[in-house]
């Protein structure tokens, strides 16, 4: 046998034992693992009344004011899952100043709030622009608004607000935070 056959040969084997490892094996185990967490592989989809509103993972835009609204979205033009990505501009940008100014008088009037009160997840649009959480303190600004216009008493919507709160992740990882989807999920089955 010529070098040239023994080395082609070789060549072919390792195609081969690499075509079953990375086009069947490795698509294959990751697949069964996605089928133990379905939620999340099939996109945590949330249902209202049996229709489909969203997914738990990406963040949405609310308008109303009986509705928990969610941290600013730098995403395309709001909240698109096909340009997730964030402003780019830096902490002493003019511009990023003044929007965050903006934004502070904005939630500061909606709310009733002294701008200084304002958390800084209500300014600032997350890494992603797409980020579905915002801090409890950002949804207890906005509980009495929400009860407000839902004719609720305030311990009600406190209450949903406290089931939809997420702890950190181990105990350590990350902030507490809630899935706005998830509360106005809850909210609109009391309707």
């Amino acid at each position: 046998m010529t070098a040239f056959l023994r080395t082609s040969l070789a060549g072919l084997r390792v195609l081969l034992v690499l075509t079953v490892l990375t086009g069947l094996a490795y698509p294959t185990a990751v697949y069964a693992i996605g089928r133990t967490m379905p939620d999340r592989a099939d996109g945590a989809m949330i249902e209202v009344d049996g229709h489909v509103v969203g997914s738990r993972l990406i963040g949405q835009p609310f308008d109303g004011e009986e509705w928990f609204l969610p941290r600013p979205s730098a995403a395309g033009d709001g909240y698109d899952p096909l340009a997730s990505g964030a402003s780019n501009l830096g902490p002493e940008n003019l511009d990023l100043l003044a929007t965050v100014e903006q934004r502070r008088a904005e939630v500061a009037g909606r709310e009733s709030v002294d701008p200084e009160l304002v958390p800084p997840d209500a300014l600032t649009a997350s890494g992603s622009g797409l980020d579905p959480h915002i801090s409890p303190e950002y949804a207890a600004l906005q509980v009495p608004r929400v009860a407000q216009a839902r004719g609720l008493d305030e311990d009600i919507v406190r209450s949903h607000v406290a089931e939809a709160t997420t702890d950190r992740e181990l105990g350590v990882l990350g902030e507490p935070r809630v899935n706005v989807l998830e509360l106005n999920a809850t909210l609109a089955v009391l309707d």
